[in-house]
């Protein structure tokens, strides 16, 4: 395949199908998809605008602050498993050829979780009873609705390979965050965990950082990465090697961290570290394999994370070795791995996903018709790359500044991830108007 002709296959609305070939987007589902998108580039924002509000309190590792813990919901439900269950109805029935269940279901889990979201990160940060109660309720609907309609396509798809099976397990752990997340959230009025709090926090933490949104990407990426890469063709074994450690390496972090078996702790970290590895070699592979040499802005952020997965996977040793009197350093393990590390790898995907859908939506059968953007148009890359940079400055920032308890670093990272983000909401809202903003891509 020449440049050229890669140019064109990729300016095109492009997706994978059930047997690994390309399809055009669920055009039926771009409404479900969109909303859960649009509501998750808000709680990025808001996530982001706290974060500077919390620096004081990250650079002193006080993680188990309300304000830390609300901020981080922010990121996690908000951001994360918005955009993640908005992928799903995009992905599971052109990838897997399993179209979505129940499409009204999608909508009423997105009327739920949405709102809930918010006043659970509220009320935690604030200490309100009332508003992370009502919150957590909402969530707990909009997740069960969600994974319950996820749960009943998956028996329909055409396709049962590794993503298939991502999902299918993800979604277990995306429901054991919701079981730990309610008896932390039951803890904070009585106390019946008592000195335990910490290592059912960190559980919580691997549980819904780890089995639900990394797990998920993994899956994920094995199908859209050799897409957006142009890389079809590559060894593609180590992402069942890497969703396998991921799985197993949970239940036995955990076993280790709430018995006090250190054996367990380790044998579950080494398992972990293993299927990281795995992901990364595999991701490795697709990136040597791809078709055209430049890397495009969405896959640069891709890479970008997985690079600061590699640091947390340096501090997460580290972490257990010292134990939980280092709270910068876990704090900083903490901020690498979801900030700098799953945060914008998902934003890379953004970049890719988003404008596709917008541009099928709005432009489907008129890429003829004079004044009609390309994909590539519906955002400028020159942003983008700003955005990046000033990305990679602040995650920099704010964990050295963890690190070394300063507070000016902290505010300084925290306030240029600000700035990045909000370049980040002008692309989309740039997209969500249909490219033309007057500005050259």
């Amino acid at each position: 395949m020449t440049h050229a002709t890669a140019h064109r296959v990729t300016s095109m609305p492009i997706g994978v199908g059930a047997g690994g070939g390309v399809a055009s987007p669920a055009t039926g589902s771009i409404r479900l998809a969109g909303e859960h998108f649009a509501a998750a580039t808000l709680y990025l924002l808001a996530g982001s605008v706290c974060l500077v509000w919390i620096a004081p309190q990250l650079a002193a590792g006080d993680y188990l602050s309300p304000h830390v813990a609300g901020v981080t919901h922010l990121f996690t439900l908000g951001w994360l498993t918005m955009t993640i269950f908005g992928a799903f109805y995009q992905l599971l029935p052109v990838a897997l050829g399993a179209p979505i269940r129940w499409p009204v279901l999608g909508h009423a889990s997105f009327w739920t979780f949405a709102p809930g979201a918010g006043l659970f990160a509220s009320g935690v940060a604030s200490g309100s009873m009332l508003l992370h109660h009502a919150g957590v309720c909402l969530v707990a609907v909009g997740v069960i609705l969600a994974v319950a309609n996820v749960a009943a396509t998956l028996p329909r798809a055409r396709s049962r390979d590794v993503t298939w099976a991502a999902i299918a397990i993800a979604i277990t752990y995306l429901s054991s965050t919701l079981v730990l997340g309610i008896v932390l959230l039951h803890n904070l009025h009585t106390g019946f965990i008592a000195g335990a709090r910490v290592h059912v926090l960190a559980t919580h933490l691997h549980v819904a950082i780890v089995g639900w949104a990394l797990i998920t990407i993994v899956g994920v990426a094995h199908r859209l990465l050799p897409m957006f890469l142009l890389a079809h063709g590559a060894d593609s074994r180590w992402t069942k090697y890497a969703v396998g450690s991921l799985a197993t390496g949970i239940p036995l972090l955990a076993i280790g961290l709430n018995a006090g078996l250190s054996i367990a702790s380790w044998a579950g970290v080494v398992l972990l570290e293993a299927g990281l590895a795995c992901f990364l070699y595999q991701a490795s592979l697709f990136f040597r394999a791809r078709v055209r040499k430049r890397v495009e802005i969405g896959m640069r952020f891709a890479a970008t994370g997985l690079l600061s997965l590699v640091a947390a996977a340096v501090l997460g040793p580290i972490v257990l070795w010292e134990g939980a009197a280092q709270t910068r350093l876990a704090t900083a393990y903490v901020v690498a791995g979801l900030l700098g590390g799953i945060v914008v790898f998902v934003i890379g995907f953004f970049y890719k996903i988003v404008p596709l859908l917008s541009w099928v939506g709005r432009y489907r059968g008129k890429a003829s018709v004079p004044g009609t953007p390309t994909i590539a148009q519906m955002f400028s890359s020159r942003v983008a790359g700003a955005q990046l940079a000033g990305t990679i400055g602040a995650v920099a920032t704010l964990v050295a500044g963890i690190l070394a308890g300063s507070t000016t670093a902290a505010y300084a990272g925290a306030s240029l991830f600000l700035a990045s983000v909000l370049l980040f909401v002008s692309q989309i809202v740039r997209v969500a108007r249909g490219g033309h903003f007057g500005a050259r891509p």
